[in-house]
């Protein structure tokens, strides 16, 4: 592998970074949003499944179609980001895996499958949300990543007549510090979280 990140990289990536609820009043380019994907991207998945889709919501006309989806603690930090990625999973993701898999026939895998379908999907598009939320703090975004919102009205509201449901969102942009930043809550240590058998 290759060497150990700086410490100015780890502290950007997870020992400083903070869950925002609000937001400078500064853009996020479409080429940041494209650039955070082809980080995001090369994580590693079952069978390289790749199963996430996003929304990128940016536009007045997709955040309308987002707000009254909010749950109300949710609503207005969600609209005042620049972006709120909406994560989701392809529950048939499988389709592509002649493409993205092509040592095996690992599509029958899963066609006829539903609950390994359904247990890859999720677990997969879960995983790649995740690398989303370090992708946008390694090019230097904040990131607010939630539930608080309803399912099903986003699922019709921008994915509907697809395989494709919601999972979680992440607003994204640039965190302002000064209002809402919760004081950091304590982790687990490692004795508490870990085991070495």
């Amino acid at each position: 592998m290759t060497e150990l990140l700086s410490e100015s990289a780890l502290e950007q990536l997870f020992r400083n970074a903070r869950t925002f609820n609000a937001w400078l009043p500064k853009p996020v380019s479409d080429g940041q949003l494209q650039q955070i994907y082809e980080l995001a991207k090369f994580g590693p998945t079952s069978a390289n499944a790749s199963p996430m889709r996003v929304v990128f919501v940016k536009s007045a006309e997709a955040k309308a179609k987002l707000e009254p989806l909010m749950s109300d603690g949710n609503r207005a930090k969600t609209m005042e980001a620049p972006v709120t990625a909406i994560i989701a999973t392809d529950h048939a993701f499988y389709e592509h895996l002649p493409k993205l898999f092509p040592h095996a026939d690992a599509r029958s895998w899963f066609v006829g499958n539903q609950p390994l379908i359904d247990t890859t999907a999720f677990r997969n598009a879960t995983l790649q949300g995740a690398y989303v939320l370090l992708a946008a703090r390694a090019i230097g975004l904040d990131c607010g990543p939630m539930s608080g919102f309803d399912n099903a009205g986003v699922d019709a509201a921008f994915f509907a007549g697809t395989t494709i449901k919601s999972n979680f969102l992440i607003s994204i942009g640039y965190g302002d510090a000064s209002r809402n930043l919760f004081p950091r809550s304590p982790r687990l240590a490692f004795d508490e979280a870990c085991t070495i058998a």
